[in-house]
């Protein structure tokens, strides 16, 4: 399930908005939720491995954005997804809003937030602002390996669907 996190009494702390995901439940949003609107910062990550930080105007949007380019080599987080299925699947989509507590001592600018996140996390595909970025372990396949999945969208959100329905059911028979 998301992790979310927000407070309704406070309109002002909607700025602190955070939402993390798995992969496989992000890619059955078909429609960017309004209240996710204000996330403008991203990462794709497993566990403690961060292999990208970025931001835009509307982080949902661009998330896919990656995905749809992973196919053509248009993007290399997008294509190290990809490379990776269905392993992927599990991975987590942060969404962040720059607007968030952690970000006040840069304004809350969008651009300082990201280099921030970028020093921090020093993701493995981030080359710019990120002076030693994470090595890739070596359990991942590299973006430039053969595609692990089919070629279709619309097929990978379908195994992405039956991915969640299992998770659902596994969870389901250790409450029953």
């Amino acid at each position: 399930m998301a992790a979310v996190t927000k407070s309704m009494i406070n309109p002002s702390a909607a700025a602190t908005l955070q939402i993390t995901l798995p992969l496989k439940r992000f890619m059955l949003i078909e429609q960017c939720p309004p209240q996710w609107h204000a996330l403008d910062l991203y990462l794709f990550r497993e566990a403690d491995v961060v292999f990208y930080v970025g931001q835009s105007a509307l982080a949902f949007e661009r998330v896919w954005e990656h995905l749809r380019r992973g196919f053509r080599g248009g993007s290399l987080v997008g294509r190290f997804i990809l490379c990776n299925w269905p392993t992927s699947l599990s991975y987590d989509i942060e969404l962040i809003s720059s607007h968030a507590e952690q970000f006040a001592t840069m304004g809350y600018q969008r651009l300082a937030a990201e280099g921030y996140l970028i020093q921090r996390f020093a993701p493995c595909f981030n080359e710019a602002l990120n002076k030693q970025p994470t090595p890739l372990p070596q359990r991942y396949a590299l973006p430039n390996a053969k595609l692990r999945c089919s070629r279709n969208l619309n097929q990978l959100i379908r195994e992405a669907d039956r991915a969640v329905q299992a998770d659902e059911r596994r969870l389901w028979l250790k409450e029953g």
